[in-house]
């Protein structure tokens, strides 16, 4: 069972995550907070496995709320819930060690497959937030990936594709390949490029 709170000020998109959670067999909603405050106290009272955090929130808000929960408890997964507009945001919730950024309009399926992989210690990016992660880091500089020793052809071939911030079905559409192939590259470039998470991995293919 995976426990997760919940941290937004807007009660309806809490009460629209709840719902969409506690149909699920394997997630738990164990408390839900408005604030960053209130956030903060709650993750180290309840111990969630992922917190879903929303950014701008009044007081503490979400980048500090983040900083401070994995200071106490770095093993807890923050995933954030971002909005299309909320780009000044971005970097600093990634410096202060969120895992992922899904958009807030996202499909329910693609939430509910954020919360799992960030459980089990996956980076979950909507394709669209990667993309201008990269482009702000790059100022659109078309570098080709440097040379690395041990990369295969077909890595390569990923790499500049995840650089493009495109999504694994993307890339796997792109390539003719599976989709769980694209997982296994992604994996083994992550481990190689000693990249964290996918945003890591995109910088290092454009050489920042």
């Amino acid at each position: 069972m995976i426990r997760v709170l919940l941290v937004d000020d807007q009660h309806l998109i809490r009460a629209g995550l709840r719902m969409l959670c506690d149909a699920q067999p394997d997630i738990e909603v164990v408390g839900e907070a408005d604030n960053g405050r209130e956030a903060i106290a709650l993750a180290g009272r309840l111990v969630p496995d992922v917190v879903v955090m929303d950014l701008r929130m009044p007081g503490v808000d979400g980048i500090t709320a983040t900083s401070r929960i994995l200071a106490d408890r770095p093993t807890t997964r923050i995933l954030v819930l971002t909005t299309f507009g909320d780009d000044d945001h971005l970097y600093p919730a990634l410096t202060a060690g969120a895992c992922g950024f899904l958009l807030k309009d996202a499909p329910p399926i693609e939430l509910l497959d954020g919360i799992r992989r960030a459980a089990v210690g996956d980076s979950p990016f909507s394709p669209e937030v990667l993309r201008r992660l990269v482009q702000r880091a790059v100022h659109a500089r078309p570098d080709s990936p440097p040379a690395l020793p041990g990369l295969t052809a077909r890595e390569r071939d990923v790499l500049d594709l995840v650089a493009e911030g495109l999504s694994n079905t993307e890339i796997a559409d792109r390539l003719h390949i599976g989709v769980t192939t694209v997982k296994t590259h992604i994996t083994s470039l992550m481990a190689k490029t000693d990249s964290p998470n996918r945003v890591r991995l995109a910088l290092f293919a454009r050489g920042v």
